[in-house]
């Protein structure tokens, strides 16, 4: 019963009025976020980040939780109807739903999606519910070693796991490191990389970098991608998917489900990687592979319902370890500790309100999108024919506003044009901020962790083997990097 009595006062803290309107305003913004392609929900939730402060904690971290797996179910929309998935974990969806869009099937694959979207999510805080406290428990147990092992291992895994080029993450990742550095030793007080410029003593705010990276950076590449005329949307036609459709369809939501859960909680998985995962695992477990890339409703089902699960089960490093799993993760990072809260073991004892009220209010956000999606498909539609260059610069406008209003300089503004044209000029490249980003939020904890271990152990870097859980987790970073040359090159000797 002990277990279940802050689970159950979690409940009490959704179904406050207030965190009912905000968790209905985030999963609605993330819908439609997610129908625009171009914006997605890190840049949203870094745009929206100096509003957050006007908002009381929980409700924030519950909006903010409602735009990011609302996003997952709003990218179906453009990459059924256009095939211009409006989500990165969307895009294999674009494969076999816009073929069965051109057969006249669009409303069956919207109408799966949602149904796949909510098995998902539901099967995934079910499990979230009793695999976090868990792993917070354990977590209790970890010290400075512990800590620094975890965060090379979150970074490492994002780089070399994530969708990019491992070599290009691995660079991005080390520019993240290197920007974190910025501003004073938190132990000497010296000042490090700035230039003599006053301005960057206390470092660069995270609020600039998500907001300059993500926020104007996306806006501009995507404002160059989305400047050619889209075609007009597919007719949609019914929304409620056959029996046989749904049938067809058991197994890759099942599967979908698993998939997401367990690549959500691993850092450098999140919803993209789950999705492509879950598209791929359906192609080798059907017996009529023939039909995929044609309009088979399951790599419709099986991706939509893990990128769901993802985005869900993506809350539990977060927070639990405090290390973020994904670039969106990061960005909500940045989110919690300017509201004051630190995320990691000690939220779920600290915060069980803010803890439990965000993994509830999912069953809530859920249960929401399953009920608005399929009714709002048809507005969703008319706002695809709203055209970038309209919403681009009020994006940007409301952008410099808000990154104005966090410390009132200047100097951020600037500083956030920059980043900006920085992120657009690395995705003109091939360079993905998300590893950067990510870099610079566990920059921290790496830098004054390592430094804390060297104290200890008189600074033999041999004592990080002396810890069991930090030598296991060392263990883990080494295979990652030596694993996959390892495989490549048995595989290329038995060829």
């Amino acid at each position: 019963m002990d277990f279940f009595s802050p689970v159950i006062a979690g409940f009490g803290v959704v179904f406050q009025p207030e965190n009912l309107i905000y968790c209905l305003l985030g999963v609605t913004l993330g819908m439609l976020v997610g129908v625009l392609p171009g914006l997605g929900p890190a840049a949203t939730i870094a745009v929206l980040l100096p509003i957050t402060y006007t908002i009381e904690p929980t409700a924030a971290i519950i909006m903010l939780a409602g735009i990011f797996y609302g996003a997952q179910y709003g990218g179906t929309i453009t990459s059924v109807l256009l095939r211009l998935p409006g989500e990165a974990s969307s895009v294999v969806t674009a494969i076999d739903g816009h073929e069965m869009a051109k057969q006249g099937r669009a409303g069956s694959a919207l109408g799966i999606a949602a149904i796949g979207s909510f098995i998902g999510g539901t099967v995934s805080i079910l499990a979230l519910t009793f695999v976090a406290p868990l792993v917070a428990g354990a977590a209790l147990d970890f010290g400075p070693a512990e800590y620094t092992a975890l965060a090379l291992l979150g970074i490492m895994m994002v780089a070399t796991l994530g969708t990019g080029a491992p070599v290009k993450s691995i660079l991005m990742a080390t520019l993240g490191l290197l920007l974190a550095t910025i501003g004073q030793d938190p132990l000497a007080g010296t000042s490090r990389l700035t230039f003599g410029s006053d301005q960057l003593l206390d470092g660069i705010d995270f609020v600039i970098v998500a907001m300059g990276l993500f926020g104007v950076g996306e806006i501009l590449y995507n404002l160059e991608s989305l400047r050619r005329k889209t075609p007009p949307p597919t007719p949609v036609g019914s929304v409620y998917p056959s029996r046989a459709e749904i049938k067809e369809s058991k197994g890759a939501i099942s599967r979908g489900s698993l998939l997401g859960f367990l690549l959500g909680i691993l850092p450098g998985g999140g919803a993209t990687m789950s999705s492509m995962v879950a598209y791929a695992v359906e192609r080798k477990v059907t017996k009529q592979p023939a039909k995929f890339g044609k309009g088979a409703i399951q790599g419709v089902a099986g991706p939509e319902t893990a990128n769901n699960a993802a985005a869900t089960s993506s809350f539990i490093p977060l927070l639990t370890l405090g290390i973020p799993a994904n670039a969106t993760m990061a960005v909500m990072f940045g989110a919690l500790l300017l509201q004051g809260i630190t995320p990691g073991p000690l939220l779920v004892q600290e915060k069980p309100d803010l803890f439990w009220g965000v993994i509830n209010s999912m069953y809530v956000g859920n249960l929401l999108l399953l009920v608005m999606s399929l009714p709002l498909i048809g507005l969703f539609v008319r706002i695809l024919k709203i055209r970038p260059a309209i919403l681009a610069p009020l994006t940007i406008l409301i952008t410099m506003i808000g990154v104005y209003t966090v410390r009132g300089n200047v100097f951020d503004m600037y500083l956030m044009i920059g980043l900006g044209v920085l992120g657009y000029l690395m995705k003109k490249v091939g360079f993905e901020p998300g590893p950067l980003v990510l870099a610079f939020v566990l920059g921290s904890i790496l830098e004054s962790s390592f430094r804390r271990s060297m104290r200890i152990f008189d600074g033999q870097l041999t004592g990080f083997l002396t810890q069991p859980i930090a030598a296991v987790l060392l263990g883990a970073l080494l295979l990652i990097l030596v694993g996959p040359p390892v495989i490549r090159a048995l595989r290329s000797r038995a060829t």
